[in-house]
């Protein structure tokens, strides 16, 4: 079953949580995602942060929606927005497993075999062959971008995003990374921690 707009209409924190274990499913492709970022409103690391511009329009929209940019002149990345029309915030999808078409996300990925094909943000976005029209597709139903309801982890691992270090030290340091402890498909795991849900993240 797709995971309804309302969804991604929370606290973007939430979402982000709560999207480790599900699934997202372009044609043959079928991925669990096991890492993801926090970018929220006020967030310095955040693209929104910027104001409205043509590349970040789509994250002012209403959640639900991809938002796909190119980062370094090379990786597709893909987003979820999050929250309600006017905010402007979303989720970075930053590491997945595979679930179906392992031998495409090989063939995609350069013949390359186990976690490294997809413990990056960059290498999720080449295995499901992204480009950045399709930045504001619906991701719950009836496109070719699905998010489909999965399997939540037992646990729950926290830390800081990776590759901010231009935002402000409150925002650098934020544990808004989330990743499955269940899974090898992680990137940079050395650096997470056990997630206290109780703890300020």
């Amino acid at each position: 079953m797709h995971l309804p707009q309302e969804f991604y209409l929370r606290p973007t924190i939430t979402v982000a949580r709560e999207l480790v274990g599900a699934l997202v499913r372009r044609g043959p492709v079928t991925l669990r995602i096991t890492e993801t970022e926090a970018y929220l409103p006020g967030d310095s690391a955040c693209h929104a942060a910027r104001g409205l511009t043509p590349r970040t329009r789509v994250m002012f929209g209403p959640g639900g929606h991809a938002y796909v940019y190119l980062c370094y002149g090379m990786h597709q990345m893909l987003n979820f927005v999050t929250e309600r029309e006017g905010v402007g915030a979303a989720v970075l999808i930053r590491s997945c497993e595979i679930v179906k078409g392992y031998a495409l996300v090989s063939k995609r990925r350069g013949g390359l075999e186990g976690p490294v094909l997809l413990t990056g943000p960059g290498k999720v976005g080449q295995a499901l062959a992204l480009d950045r029209s399709m930045s504001g597709w619906p991701l719950f139903g009836g496109g070719d971008l699905e998010v489909l309801e999965g399997i939540a982890p037992a646990r729950l691992l926290c830390g800081r995003r990776i590759g901010v270090d231009y935002a402000r030290p409150r925002d650098r340091n934020a544990l808004w990374r989330f990743a499955a402890a269940d899974t090898a498909w992680v990137s940079h795991r050395g650096k997470l921690k056990p997630l206290r849900y109780h703890q300020d993240a």
